[in-house]
């Protein structure tokens, strides 16, 4: 049985890993994500390990590089330029910008397109506002979203922090019907240091973490895959529903 738990109140798409992301009022949810969502990435030309993408905890500068469309093409899944947090714009696949980058990270860069996007575990993430709210209070900062790259930001019709971590093994849908867009949540989202980012500045704040690590063991919010490909929007409402296992003993 499906239950109403919130709606949605942020949709955040990142079209160029660990880069600024892009704030939505609605997006396609695909079998591989959201549509656009990380499916670039900076390869370190000399990295020959299993994980070669250059993100923001090895470079916290890239969280201050903004992806942007201009032109025919800014219709398109993917953004054209990427402006520098300086304010000089680039093309997205440019020299320039692989070379501006690597010159920050001290290495060779190089930007890749992989289809199916390049996550760290599931291809959609979704947080609550009481959640990022509840750890701001604890770690004394600006509640912000944005810290967090969520894909979803959801509002709780009951307002209780942390309360995504008991949807792990069931379902969230997004609008009323039975064709809605639906993910199966999977795992609980074990934060490293991108969370202490300030989005706006790149500073470091150790904080944010720590709140996380000491009030929930390193967990907060959730990630899901795609079992029903849909529209997501703005203050659509978001459907919760239980796997046998969660449910109550008759």
């Amino acid at each position: 049985m499906r239950i109403q738990v919130g709606e949605v109140e942020a949709l955040f798409r990142y079209p160029v890993k660990s880069m600024g992301g892009e704030a939505l009022d609605e997006a396609e949810l695909g079998w591989h994500g959201l549509d656009g969502d990380r499916r670039l990435a900076f390869r370190r030309v000399d990295d020959r390990g299993g994980f070669p993408w250059l993100t923001a905890s090895k470079l916290p500068e890239l969280i201050r590089f903004t992806p942007v469309r201009r032109g025919a093409d800014a219709a398109g899944g993917l953004p054209t330029n990427v402006c520098t947090p300086e304010g000089e714009e680039l093309a997205l696949f440019g020299p320039e910008l692989a070379a501006e980058v690597g010159r920050r990270h001290g290495s060779p860069v190089e930007m890749t397109h992989l289809d199916r996007g390049i996550f760290d575990e599931a291809s959609v993430s979704a947080i609550t506002s009481a959640t990022v709210d509840r750890i701001a209070e604890l770690a004394e900062q600006r509640p912000d979203a944005r810290r967090f790259r969520p894909n979803l930001l959801i509002a709780l019709r009951e307002s209780d922090a942390f309360e995504e971590e008991a949807w792990v093994g069931g379902t969230l849908s997004f609008g009323a019907g039975d064709a809605a867009a639906t993910i199966a949540v999977t795992n609980w989202d074990e934060r490293c240091s991108m969370v202490n980012f300030d989005p706006d500045s790149g500073r470091s704040t150790p904080d944010v973490l720590k709140a996380v690590v000491r009030e929930r063991s390193n967990r907060a919010g959730i990630y899901g895959t795609v079992t029903r490909r849909g529209r997501l929007e703005v203050g659509q409402p978001v459907y919760f529903a239980p796997t046998t296992r969660h449910q109550e003993p008759r």
